[in-house]
């Protein structure tokens, strides 16, 4: 629905000023999740499909943002606005939930290790209805992991995730961590 002030015509005794908090109020969630999608983190590197329709490419995109930036500050509306109700991990790990509780579950975790993570989108790259994700994730080991205390070692390891978009939303992920630097650094695996 559009309505142009300029043409509106209160009817005589109605104050325009009893509709304008409505009017604002129908504007205001499009305006405010314009301005956190004006946050979210932006890839280094971002290529795409030429032949890709703009509508297309920009979803995706911005699905990918919105998990980039669940995983770098943890928040978890941003990954309830990236994936979809029927999300699925592909690449579903041992222990850990299917569906949009097990990615919350698993960055409550680590964050319990390591509570200052961060993921830089060093590239997204955007082909068909896919997005792929080339993260480094960074931080301080000051938690705990696996019942060993953290003495502030740093945290420096890379993540690769493909996306499947439908809707907008991220309907599927196939992912892939270092997990043997991660591990590494934690202190739980001895350094070559």
């Amino acid at each position: 629905m559009s309505l142009s002030l300029s043409t509106f015509r209160p009817r005589p005794g109605l104050a325009l000023t009893a509709l304008l908090p409505a009017l604002l109020a129908s504007t205001l969630p499009a305006q405010a999740q314009d301005a956190a999608d004006a946050q979210l983190v932006q890839a280094a590197h971002v290529i795409a499909d030429a032949s890709l329709p703009p509508a297309l490419r920009e979803a995706g995109l911005l699905a990918a943002r919105r998990y980039a930036t669940f995983w770098n500050t943890g928040e978890e509306r941003y990954a309830r606005a990236a994936l979809a109700p029927d999300f699925t991990d592909r690449t579903l790990p041992p222990g850990r939930a299917q569906g949009v509780p097990g990615p919350l579950a698993a960055s409550r975790f680590v964050r319990t290790a390591i509570p200052d993570l961060h993921a830089d989108a060093q590239q997204m790259i955007v082909a068909g209805d896919r997005v792929t994700v080339h993260y480094r994730f960074h931080g301080h080991f000051t938690g705990q992991w696996a019942g060993t205390q953290g003495r502030g070692q740093a945290i420096d390891f890379i993540a690769t995730d493909i996306y499947r978009i439908a809707d907008g939303r991220i309907a599927d992920n196939w992912h892939i961590e270092d997990n043997l630097a991660l591990m590494r650094q934690l202190g739980l695996v001895p350094a070559q």
